[in-house]
């Protein structure tokens, strides 16, 4: 291995060793820390722009991770039989949704994270998961669809499975419905963002079925819906979904310029989230501000096409974006990984016929192999567009 090693220079470089002996020669200088000093920079996964460094401080995490332990209590006071919590770390670490989900809370709790390093190896995974009764699944939609499509996953030990906790993006129907029917335990879907540490909102653990709400805020959690004058929207009408609380974050690191953009006069955050609240309170994700698509005037949202198109025969994975149109302004396009290779653009045309409004239909149909995700499997529709430019 060591001849593979291309030739190459460093200038002014220190090697490891050396660091160590210079270390070994320094004396220890403890540095107090507080509530309000930064704990870490988690940077935005960039899925519509430049990656941003979100300030967490201290307290801003202690609080979330309190705030989700007193959202769990309520399903493990129903399980006094389970001893140790068992949590399948299924997301990388540096992610926030599940460091906090995952690490901090489970942590917190005594319990034990079963590591996954290559969530996206399907097999292995199961085989991994194989003699442990899971109790808290905390992944993402993609994931959860790709787990069901190996007949293996449904000979692992559900029993004391109380909740899945799906984040990260918006659970689809035909998903929640077939990992219920599998393990008879239901996705739990909750909201939350790199900046909100990132909890912010949560059905309840004891939630029974799928309603396609991301529930209500978390303790001490105020949200708002404003229109882009900062204005309440009343109840059931969309807007930006905005977020105050002991979990937002201090600002961007070193951009002040982008921390006024999100910032109200009254100290919310705005997500560049549209949602929707009832009368309940109970909340209901649109999509990203910058992933809506206009046609004709009419505002078409994409995860509501994802979600008519999640239950396809024969369709296996979709995204939709928008596409520049000479009559429309903009038209709806659409990617397409199959399940069956007999699935034909036709196929597609006519169940999007049945199911969906005219403006709503996709002009253009694309079968792709893969789409573009994050490491945390998130589908990146801004490389799709970016493709598409």
């Amino acid at each position: 291995m060591k001849k593979l090693v291309p030739a190459w220079n460093l200038p002014d470089h220190v090697s490891f060793n050396a660091a160590l002996r210079q270390g070994t020669r320094e004396t220890l200088k403890p540095v107090k820390q507080g509530p309000d000093d930064i704990a870490f920079l988690q940077y935005t996964g960039g899925t519509t722009g430049v990656a941003k460094g979100a300030m967490l401080l201290h307290r801003d995490l202690i609080a979330n991770v309190l705030q989700s332990e007193v959202w769990l209590n309520p399903g493990r006071k129903n399980r006094p039989d389970i001893d140790q919590f068992v949590t399948v770390v299924a997301l990388p670490l540096y992610h926030i949704f599940a460091l906090t989900v995952c690490g901090f809370l489970t942590l917190r709790m005594g319990g034990m994270g079963i590591l996954i390093p290559n969530p996206r190896d399907i097999p292995g995974t199961i085989k991994e998961l194989k003699g442990f009764q899971i109790n808290t699944f905390p992944a993402v939609n993609t994931l959860y669809n790709a787990l069901l499509n190996n007949p293996e996953f449904a000979k692992l030990d559900f029993s004391k499975l109380i909740a899945a906790n799906g984040g990260g993006m918006a659970v689809q129907e035909a998903v929640a419905k077939r990992w219920f029917e599998t393990t008879g335990s239901p996705i739990i879907e909750g909201y939350g963002l790199s900046e909100t540490s990132p909890c912010v909102t949560c059905n309840p653990v004891t939630a029974t079925e799928y309603t396609g709400m991301i529930g209500l805020p978390f303790r001490s959690t105020e949200l708002a819906i404003r229109d882009d004058d900062n204005n309440d929207m009343p109840l059931g009408q969309p807007g930006e979904i905005c977020i105050r609380g002991p979990q937002v974050m201090a600002g961007y690191w070193k951009r002040p310029d982008e921390t006024a953009k999100v910032t109200t006069p009254d100290g919310f955050f705005k997500s560049g989230d549209v949602g929707i609240m009832d009368e309940r309170g109970y909340v209901k994700i649109v999509d990203r501000k910058k992933d809506m698509i206009l046609v004709s005037g009419f505002n078409v949202y994409p995860n509501k096409i994802e979600d008519v198109l999640a239950k396809l025969p024969g369709g296996f994975e979709v995204a939709a974006i928008g596409m520049k149109d000479a009559t429309s302004g903009e038209a709806v396009k659409l990617f397409v990984v199959r399940r069956d290779s007999h699935l034909t653009e036709a196929d597609v045309m006519a169940f999007c016929k049945e199911r969906l409004t005219g403006y709503k239909r996709p002009g253009v149909i694309e079968f792709r192999t893969e789409l573009p995700k994050s490491n945390v499997g998130k589908i990146l529709r801004r490389e799709l567009r970016d493709g598409n430019t």
